[in-house]
């Protein structure tokens, strides 16, 4: 009991720290994009925040079972309990969590303050760039074409009138409106199966909660039932690299079960016979079934083997 207690503190800590950490990564992400693309409107803080607390949701809970199910292997914690634990916890976290993100969803926007991005004379630094090349937009991001001040490392200043026409020689060493993203491309792919997670957990919240409580569960489940890894090898940061890789492997497929094509193909194949948001979270709990049965059996003549020694 000792054990699984601590288990249940670790994954409740790993859980906060990791949701906060990357609500507050995310949404300085989607500010900087919304920056990046000089938008004359004004930013909206409750829906970026809400948008990116969403996304830290599933990667909360991808990155606490992970982190979970290592720290029970780790520490010999009786994997029934512990998965049973894990699984209740991480029902119970995100389900509280996608509750109240939906209450604020309903919050008026006129209730929240409006930010623009700035005024004239705002700067824009290419930093990510070899010559750090800085533009002044006189009249600010309502009027991105408007005049401006280049200033190029190693030159004198220089005045834009015009940019779309630009000064002879001035133009060509300017950075690109809106700036170039050089995320790596691994990164990019993680962000969007996230994101296109979060959306169908937030689908599933607004069905009702027992919808998103059948296939968050599922998913859940499904998840828990990797524990097995753990244990493969002597190794845990071995393990813990399998996990990883295994975790992201369903990640993708769960992305792939969910894609508007692939759920076309089960409605033509199953033909009505069972509704549409069933299909996947059956799935899971199909494979999470073969997962245990396959631990269990494995489990089993590892003790056998051993009796025989």
């Amino acid at each position: 009991m000792k054990n699984l207690a601590r288990l249940a503190l670790f994954f409740s800590f790993s859980f906060v720290l990791i949701f906060l950490a990357s609500a507050g990564l995310r949404f300085l992400t989607i500010h900087l994009d919304w920056a990046r693309s000089l938008p004359a409107k004004m930013e909206l803080i409750l829906p970026e925040i809400i948008a990116a607390s969403h996304w830290a949701l599933s990667l909360a809970v991808y990155g606490s079972l992970l982190l979970s199910l290592s720290y029970a292997a780790r520490n010999d914690v009786f994997a029934p309990a512990a998965a049973v634990c894990l699984i209740i916890l991480s029902l119970g976290f995100s389900f509280g969590i996608s509750l109240g993100l939906r209450n604020w969803e309903n919050v008026p926007a006129a209730a929240v303050p409006p930010r623009s991005l700035g005024g004239p004379g705002m700067i824009l630094t290419n930093a990510a760039g070899p010559n750090e090349t800085s533009i002044v937009l006189l009249k600010g991001p309502a009027e991105l074409r408007g005049p401006r001040v280049a200033a190029i490392p190693d030159r004198p200043l220089v005045y834009q009138a015009e940019p779309a026409g630009g000064l002879p020689g001035a133009a060509l060493d300017l950075p690109p409106v809106p700036f170039g993203d050089d995320t790596a491309w691994f990164l990019k792919s993680l962000a969007i199966d996230l994101r296109l997670n979060a959306e169908h957990l937030r689908l599933q919240s607004g069905l009702g909660p027992l919808s998103f409580l059948i296939y968050a569960g599922a998913l859940i489940f499904f998840l828990c039932a990797l524990g097995f890894i753990f244990k493969i090898s002597a190794w845990p940061l071995a393990n813990l690299c399998i996990a990883c890789l295994a975790f992201r492997g369903v990640l993708a497929l769960e992305t792939f079960f969910n894609s508007p094509e692939i759920q076309d193909v089960f409605d033509s194949f199953l033909k009505g016979r069972l509704p549409p948001d069933m299909t996947v979270p059956l799935i899971f709990c199909g494979l999470g079934m073969l997962l245990y049965l396959y631990a269990l059996l494995t489990h089993a003549a590892r003790g056998r083997s051993g009796d025989e020694i």
